[in-house]
């Protein structure tokens, strides 16, 4: 849907990252990588974005970085219009894609179909600040998200010394979002 709405899927794909996670900064090669797009045309409409008052960049050393504007009056609104576009699955996506995680799913009930109040959420990688971009999306779902995240090493020391614990959660139901459980 939002591919359509906007001229470009590259505009709708960076409009769902940087607003996914407005108080992170991203370089275009970044955002080219995260969103697996080409960097010109990542460029271009990063250029298109901010002369639109949405995105706003600052140049630091030679690398220049854009975030979502909060200050622009269509903040609140395009964020409201990507999170109900996306759904919540969509959101956490974005904003795994964004933190670099390698792999991750939602397992628990929210996987099983019973509960949509609180997600369990199993990730494998991914930077430090993952659990505060999470928490714009708790929000503005209105759910908790229970986080589960290991470094890859932490992640194959649990799988040897704790086999049972990692097969419990491997074993129900899953919605896979990003890499393989």
């Amino acid at each position: 849907m939002l591919k359509k709405l906007f001229s470009s899927s590259v505009r709708a794909d960076i409009l769902a990252l940087l607003l996914n996670s407005p108080d992170e900064k991203f370089y275009v090669r970044e955002i080219s990588n995260i969103l697996r797009k080409n960097p010109s045309g990542v460029k271009r409409e990063l250029d298109n974005l901010e002369k639109m008052g949405i995105v706003v960049s600052e140049r630091v050393a030679n690398l220049r970085y854009f975030k979502a504007n909060r200050n622009s009056p269509l903040f609140g609104e395009l964020r409201n219009l990507i999170a109900k576009s996306l759904g919540l699955p969509g959101a956490i996506k974005s904003v795994l894609r964004a933190c670099a995680a390698k792999s991750a799913f939602i397992y628990g009930p929210y996987a099983e179909g019973k509960s949509t109040d609180t997600i369990d959420l199993f990730v494998i990688g991914g930077s430090s600040n993952l659990k505060k971009s999470l928490d714009n999306i708790s929000e503005e779902f209105k759910v908790k998200i229970n986080l589960l995240q290991y470094s890859e090493a932490d992640f194959n020391r649990l799988k040897k010394e704790h086999p049972e614990r990692v097969n419990e959660i491997l074993k129900g139901q899953k919605i896979v979002l990003l890499g393989r459980p």
